[in-house]
C-alpha cells in the first residue's frame, strides 16, 4: 500500500487576540471568530463546498458562563473547578464506557465529578463529510478539594487524562480536546464562520474570555478528522515540523529521565509523546509534560524552538551560555513553524529561528493586541493603534494578563540567562575537543595503511577507481563535493545487477508543500553541525552536573579527534569497542541480534561511547553494513531506556560521500569516523596525486562532507544536526518488511525486496 497516513502535511493561518489588561468579554470571542472567519482562504475546503480541514479556538476558561451552566444544573463547582470538552463514540455504548473511565480516573485523584453536560450543537451547518464522522460532544465538570491551588489541579488532570487515554486507546473515536482548570477548546470540521452556529455556546453573550488563540487548518492530501482541527491544549501551529520523526524517538528515549517532585507518579502517563497523531499535536504533547512538571513557559518554549544561538556573534555569552546548556538536553522542533499559544495567564506567539512563517501584532487602544499571519483580520481604525510590529525569526512574544505586561525577545532572554549560573558551569564542567586546526601535523595523525592494505580494504567497502578519483579526490583536493551532471540514471539498488552499498537503498526527502529549503551559504549563520557525547539528564532539574558533556563543531570526526575522545576522563566518558564484523556461519541476521545484545550491556554497564568499528574484517570474517549496525542498536537502546545514556560512534570503511554520512545520522549516529577515506586520500598525498599535505587533504574532504551535510539537511528546512539525527528523513527503496523493523523501524517503506541473506 503506497498511502501512508503518518506521511501527511498541513499549512495554516494562525493568530491570538488578548486583553492586555486580562478583562474578559464577550467581545474578545467575536472579534476572534470574525479574524478567522477572514483566514478562511489559509484553509482547506472538502469537496462538499462545507467540510473545513478544522478550525477552532483555545480560549482562557470563561468561569462565569460555567458557573451559570453549574448554577442551572445545581452544581457546586468550588473555588477549584474544571472543565473537559470530549469528543465521544457515536455508538451510545462505547460512549457510555468513555465516560466511565474518565470518571473513574479522575475520582482516583480524589476530584468530584459534579456532572456532564452535553455541549449544544447544530449540526446543520455542518458538510456531508464532516456529519458522517460527528462525534459526541460532552463536557464534564470536576471540582477539586478545598486547598488545592489551580497548577496542582492541572497537573492531576494530566495523570488523569493519560491514564483514561492509555485505557481508551482502541476507542479512536473518543477524544479529550481539553481537560483543564485554566483553559477550554471548541474546535471542529466546520468553516470558521459556522464556528458559532455549531458550538451555540459561542454564541451565548455570557461567554467570555480575555485570550483568544484561533487556527484553520489546511492539510495536503488528508482526509480531516475532528481530533485534528487545531488548537491543542496548549497550542496551535503553522508550518510543519520536519525533524518530527526524531522529536518522537528522542521523546520515547528520554521518557526514563522525565521526573518531577510535583508529579510523583508522572511516568503512569508515559509515553508522554503521541506517534500516530499529526506533528503539531506531538509538540503540544511535549509543552505540556514542560508545564505539568513545572518548567514556565518561557523556558519551555526556548528549548523546543530555539533561536539560532551556535553562530550569533551578537548574543552576550551569559545568554549563549543559556542555551548551550539546555541544548544537550532537547534538541530543537525544527521546521517552518509559527506558534500561538497559552495557559489562561500567559498568550504567547514564537517563531522558528529562520522565521519562515509571518506574524505580524497590532495593539489598539482598546487594550486588544491582535496576532496573526497577516494583518486586517478584524476592522479597527488606523488612529485606534497605539503600537505595531511583528515577530521576528527566533522571537518569543508573551502577554502577560494578570500584570497587564508584553514581554518581548530580550526582555524573556534576560529573566532566562539571570536565573542560574550557566556560564560558570559550562566552563566547569565542558571538554571541548581541540579542534583539527590547532594541532600541529605530528598530533594529526600518519598514515596507516600500506598500499597492499589500502586496497584490500578498498575491494571489501566497493571502492571503486571512477569513485576515487571522481569523488573522493575532488573532496580531497577542493573542500567541495564534486560536480556533476543533473539526474540519477542508475537503476535503484534492489533491481541492480552489480553489488550496490545498502546506502544506495536509501532516498533522501526534500521540504514538500510550502516548506522551501534553506539556502545553506546564505543562511549559514542559523545552521549548526555542533554535537555534544555525553550521559543526559533529567530536563527538570537545572545543576552544575547537567552540564557535563564533551563537545565538539561536527560530527565528522578526524583521526585526532577519535583519539581525543577514547583518551577523555574515563570517569565520566568511558567507551567500549564492539566489533561489527561477522562470519558466514553465524550468518548477518544472528550477528546484528548479538552487537545489539553486547551494546545493550555495555549501555546498562555504564559505558558512555559505543564505539562500532569494521576494522576488524578478514578473510572469515564480514563487516556488518554500518547502517544496519547503527539503526538496530539505537532501536534497541531506545526500546530498552539507555540511548540517554550512551552515545553511539560509528567507525566505518563504507561512508565516504554526504548521502552516507546522512544515513548514519538520520538512524542514530551521534559521531562518525570514516577512517577509509581518510586512509585513501593521504595514500593520494603520498602518490602526489595530490599536491596537499596529510592534514591538508583530509581538512578539506571534512570541510566538503560538512558543506554536504548542510545542503542535505537545508533541502528539509532543518538547521541543526541535533534535529537531524534520529530523523529517518528517508525513504526505503527495495527492503524486505524484516530488514526495516529490525534496522530502520519507523522509515518510509512502500516498495519491498532485499532481506537480510541478500546482503551476506
Amino acid at each position: 500500500m503506497l498511502y501512508d497516513s503518518k506521511l501527511e502535511k498541513d499549512n495554516c493561518g494562525f493568530g491570538l487576540i488578548a486583553q492586555v489588561n486580562g478583562q474578559a468579554s464577550h467581545r474578545l470571542i467575536r472579534t476572534a471568530i470574525t479574524g478567522l472567519d477572514r483566514m478562511e482562504h489559509r484553509g482547506g475546503i472538502s469537496a462538499d463546498g462545507k467540510t473545513g480541514d478544522g478550525c477552532g479556538l483555545l480560549m482562557q476558561k470563561p468561569d462565569s458562563f460555567f458557573r451559570a451552566i453549574a448554577s442551572e444544573h445545581d452544581w457546586h463547582l468550588g473555588k477549584n473547578y474544571a472543565v473537559g470538552m470530549v469528543f465521544l463514540n457515536a455508538d451510545p455504548v462505547l460512549a457510555q464506557t468513555a465516560k466511565d473511565v474518565l470518571s473513574e480516573e479522575l475520582e482516583k485523584e480524589t476530584l468530584s465529578i459534579q456532572g456532564w453536560r452535553v455541549v449544544p450543537t447544530d449540526a446543520s451547518c455542518l458538510g456531508p463529510i464532516a456529519k458522517k464522522q460527528l462525534p459526541g460532544f460532552e463536557q464534564i465538570f470536576v471540582s477539586a478539594p478545598e486547598g488545592w491551588r489551580p497548577k496542582d489541579l492541572e497537573r492531576r488532570l494530566y495523570v488523569a487524562r493519560r491514564r483514561a487515554e492509555k485505557r481508551l486507546e482502541n476507542d479512536e473515536h473518543f477524544y479529550i480536546a481539553s481537560l483543564s482548570g485554566l483553559v477550554t477548546v471548541y474546535k471542529g470540521l466546520m468553516m470558521p464562520v459556522d464556528l458559532p452556529n455549531f458550538y451555540l455556546d459561542l454564541a451565548d453573550i455570557r461567554m467570555t474570555s480575555a485570550i483568544c488563540v484561533f487556527h484553520q487548518r489546511f492539510s495536503t492530501n488528508t482526509q480531516p478528522r475532528w481530533p485534528l482541527a487545531q488548537p491543542f491544549r496548549y497550542l496551535a501551529h503553522n508550518g510543519e515540523i520536519n525533524t518530527i520523526q526524531g522529536n518522537r524517538q528522542w521523546a520515547r528515549a528520554r521518557a526514563y529521565k522525565f521526573a518531577s517532585p510535583l508529579i510523583p507518579d508522572l511516568q503512569s502517563a508515559a509515553p508522554f509523546v503521541n506517534e500516530s497523531g499529526s506533528d503539531s499535536s506531538s509538540l503540544d504533547n511535549m509543552l505540556e509534560l514542560f508545564l505539568a512538571g513545572g518548567m514556565d513557559l518561557f523556558r519551555a518554549m526556548r528549548m523546543l524552538v530555539p533561536p539560532a544561538w551556535q553562530k550569533n556573534r551578537a548574543m552576550d555569552d551569559d545568554l549563549r551560555a543559556f542555551y548551550d546548556f539546555n541544548s544537550m538536553h532537547m534538541e530543537p522542533w525544527d521546521g517552518p513553524a509559527g506558534i500561538v499559544m497559552s495557559d489562561g495567564r500567559f498568550a504567547a506567539c514564537n517563531l522558528d529561528r529562520n522565521g519562515l512563517r509571518p506574524a505580524r501584532y497590532v495593539i489598539t487602544q482598546d487594550g486588544f493586541i491582535t496576532l496573526a499571519s497577516e494583518v486586517g483580520i478584524w476592522d479597527y481604525a488606523p488612529d485606534e493603534v497605539v503600537e505595531k510590529g511583528r515577530v521576528g525569526p527566533g522571537e518569543l512574544l508573551v502577554i502577560d494578563t494578570h500584570q497587564g505586561k508584553i514581554w518581548h525577545s530580550d526582555e524573556i532572554d534576560q529573566d532566562l540567562k539571570s536565573r542560574h549560573p550557566y556560564k560558570a558551569w559550562l566552563e566547569a564542567n565542558v571538554k571541548r575537543l581541540t579542534p583539527f586546526e590547532q594541532l600541529s601535523e605530528k598530533d594529526a595523525g600518519n598514515r596507516s595503511f600500506d598500499d597492499e592494505t589500502l586496497l584490500k580494504y578498498q575491494k571489501m567497502f566497493g571502492y571503486t577507481n571512477e569513485e576515487l578519483d571522481s569523488v573522493i579526490r575532488v573532496m580531497g583536493e577542493n573542500g567541495q563535493e564534486a560536480t556533476g551532471s543533473m539526474g540519477d540514471d542508475t537503476p535503484f539498488a534492489v533491481l541492480s545487477e552489480g553489488h550496490r552499498s545498502l546506502f544506495d537503498y536509501f532516498r533522501q526527502k526534500f521540504a514538500q508543500v510550502t516548506n522551501p529549503p534553506i539556502d545553506p551559504l546564505r543562511e549559514n549563520h542559523v545552521m549548526s553541525l555542533a554535537t555534544c557525547i555525553g550521559s543526559e539528564q533529567n530536563v527538570f532539574n537545572e545543576t552544575t552536573g547537567h552540564a557535563k558533556r564533551l563537545q565538539f563543531d561536527t560530527p565528522i570526526l578526524m583521526y585526532a579527534d577519535m583519539q581525543q575522545l577514547i583518551n577523555a576522563d574515563d570517569e565520566h566518558y568511558s567507551y567500549c569497542k564492539i566489533d561489527i564484523t561477522y562470519t558466514q556461519e553465524e550468518g548477518l541476521e544472528k550477528a546484528i541480534t548479538r552487537i545489539c545484545d553486547e551494546a545493550q550491556e555495555k549501555a546498562a554497564s555504564g559505558c558512555v561511547m559505543l564505539i562500532l568499528s569494521d576494522r576488524n574484517f578478514s578473510e572469515t570474517h564480514l563487516p556488518i553494513p554500518a547502517a544496519m549496525a547503527v539503526g538496530s542498536i539505537q532501536r534497541r537502546l531506545v526500546d530498552n531506556n539507555l540511548r540517554c545514556e550512551s552515545n553511539i560512534i560509528i567507525e566505518s570503511g563504507s561512508v565516504r560521500d554526504a548521502h552516507q554520512f546522512a544515513v548514519l545520522l538520520g538512524f542514530g549516529a551521534t559521531a562518525i569516523y570514516p577512517y577509509l577515506a581518510y586512509e585513501s586520500l593521504v595514500a593520494m598525498s603520498d602518490k602526489k596525486i595530490l599536491n596537499k599535505s596529510y592534514c591538508e587533504v583530509t581538512l578539506a574532504y571534512r570541510n566538503a562532507i560538512n558543506k554536504g551535510l548542510y545542503k542535505i539537511m537545508s533541502k528539509m528546512g532543518i538547521s541543526t544536526v541535533a534535529s537531524y539525527r534520529c530523523s529517518m528523513l528517508f525513504e526505503a527503496v527495495g527492503l524486505s518488511d524484516a530488514v526495516v523493523e529490525t534496522c530502520f523501524n519507523g522509515v518510509a517503506s512502500r516498495i519491498k525486496g532485499a532481506c537480510f541473506t541478500d546482503f551476506d
